[in-house]
C-alpha cells in the first residue's frame, strides 16, 4: 500500500527544532515498516489545528487522490482540533485515512473522540482566560518569572483531566457495546473495542483481563 504522510506542529519553534515532529515521523515509519507499505510523499505544516486553511494538508490530499495513496497521520488531532472539520475532511476529501494511534477506528469512534478533544480545548481556553482576568482584577501583574515551572504544572493538571475524560469516554463506549450490541462477556467487549480502534489507557490492545479490570463483576450484573 502507498502512503502520503501528513505532519503538523503548532508553532514555528516546534517546526524548527523538530519537537513533536520526530514523534509523528517515528509513528508513521513504524506502521509503514511493519506492514511493508511504501511512503510516496511527505507534507509538513506549521499551523494551529484550529485553522481550516492549511496549504500543506490540501496538497497532501490532492497528491493522495492522484496516486491513489492513503493519507497517514500519527494522531487524530494532527488533522485538526474541531470535530466538525475532521469529519468533513474524512467524508468529503475522497481519500482514505490511516491514524496510527487509532488503527481500526470507525466513524463513530472518531466522532466521539474528536468531540471530546474539541470540548477539552475549549475548556482549557476558558479556564486560562478566566484565571488571567481574575489575576488582573486583583491588581497582579500578568506574566510569570518561573514560566517553565508554571507550564509544566499546568500540563500535569491537564494530563490528569484528559485521562479522566478519556476513561469516561471508554466507559461510555463499553456501556454502548453492552446495551446496544448486547455483548455479555469480557472477551466480547475486548473484541468490540479492538474492532473500533479504541486503545487502552496505555495505548495497547484490549484483552479479557484488561476489560475485567474496569468491570470486575460479571457483565450481566454490571449491565443491570
Amino acid at each position: 500500500m502507498q502512503y502520503i504522510a501528513y505532519y503538523r506542529v503548532s508553532t514555528k519553534r516546534q517546526g524548527q527544532s523538530g519537537l513533536g515532529l520526530e514523534a509523528q515521523q517515528s509513528a508513521v515509519a513504524h506502521h509503514i515498516g511493519s506492514t511493508g507499505g511504501k511512503l510516496v510523499g511527505e507534507f509538513k505544516e506549521v499551523e494551529s489545528g484550529r485553522k481550516d486553511d492549511r496549504p500543506q494538508l490540501k496538497e497532501a490530499l490532492e497528491e493522495a487522490k492522484q496516486v491513489g495513496a492513503t493519507v497517514i497521520i500519527a494522531k487524530l488531532d494532527r488533522l485538526g482540533r474541531r470535530a466538525s472539520y475532521i469529519l468533513r475532511l474524512i467524508d468529503e476529501s475522497g481519500v482514505e485515512f490511516y491514524i496510527c494511534d487509532m488503527p481500526n477506528a470507525d466513524k463513530l469512534t472518531i466522532t466521539i473522540l474528536a468531540a471530546v478533544a474539541e470540548r477539552e480545548a475549549e475548556n482549557i481556553s476558558k479556564r486560562t482566560k478566566a484565571a488571567l482576568a481574575a489575576k488582573k482584577a486583583r491588581g497582579a501583574k500578568l506574566g510569570n518569572p518561573r514560566i517553565l515551572e508554571a507550564q509544566k504544572a499546568s500540563l500535569k493538571v491537564n494530563e490528569k483531566k484528559n485521562k479522566k475524560r478519556q476513561e469516561a469516554t471508554r466507559m461510555f463506549i463499553i456501556r454502548e457495546i453492552i446495551h446496544k450490541g448486547r455483548v455479555t462477556t469480557h472477551a466480547g467487549i475486548a473484541e468490540c473495542l479492538n474492532a473500533r480502534g479504541i486503545p487502552t489507557a496505555r495505548g495497547g490492545q484490549w484483552h479479557t483481563t484488561t476489560v475485567r479490570r474496569l468491570i470486575p463483576n460479571p457483565v450481566k450484573e454490571y449491565a443491570a
